[in-house]
């Protein structure tokens, strides 16, 4: 009769599965080195998966239940936009630092290897986050909070364009020392990092075109 694993066990044989899909992909992963990392023989995984691809979604339901936590937080911040983009720049930095395979595995889902997952992994990790910041922006330019001529959507989009490639730079080598290049020591400065972004952003929710100086007037000073 087989043993019924604990939830200690599950979890940490879908942490095992978790790093190995982030490292090799869903193609090249090995699920007999899976159950090996996660203390387990073969036989035993695949009595409660019954295959590959069942597991990888087992894999990426977990890591979209801590992305949906994490989401949550950012929902239950009350107030001003800015003060959600705040949480949620935050709530990136957070996560990267406690879910690091987690982030590499989308990175590796991103980068074109998702073949003909793709709709729907899309539809599953980017639905998430996209209904909630298209609606957050939305509601702030009804209530005047943000610039009026500003397409929720799109601004949705580029928001999390921003978020995603910040994640990226703390879980690739490579876009790690990107964000050097461009920052040096101050990419280690999570906080500075944080602050930084936010004027940014503040500036693209609030200066309508009309409020951006493009040259300088006849008079002033160059």
């Amino acid at each position: 009769m087989l043993k019924k694993l604990t939830q200690e066990q599950l979890a940490a044989v879908l942490e095992a599965g978790i790093a190995e899909f982030a490292e090799k992909g869903p193609e090249r992963a090995s699920m007999g080195a899976i159950a090996r990392a996660g203390g387990l023989s073969v036989g035993v995984l695949y009595k409660y998966y019954a295959d590959k691809e069942a597991f990888f979604s087992a894999c990426l339901e977990r890591s979209l239940d801590a992305l949906r936590q994490a989401l949550r937080e950012i929902e239950s911040r009350d107030g001003h936009i800015l003060s959600g983009a705040e949480a949620a720049v935050r709530a990136v930095q957070r996560f990267a630092r406690e879910h690091n395979a987690y982030l590499k595995l989308y990175l590796r889902l991103t980068a074109d290897c998702a073949g003909p997952y793709a709709r729907r992994l899309a539809d599953e990790i980017e639905g998430i986050s996209s209904e909630l910041y298209r609606a957050r922006i939305a509601s702030a330019r009804e209530s005047g909070d943000v610039r009026d001529d500003l397409d929720p959507g799109l601004f949705a989009f580029f928001f999390d364009n921003l978020l995603m490639m910040l994640q990226f730079s703390y879980c690739s080598d490579y876009y790690r020392e990107r964000f050097r290049c461009f920052c040096g020591g101050a990419a280690e400065d999570d906080e500075l990092v944080a602050a930084q972004l936010l004027r940014f952003l503040e500036s693209a929710f609030t200066f309508s075109r009309a409020d951006v100086r493009h040259e300088l007037r006849e008079g002033e000073p160059s």
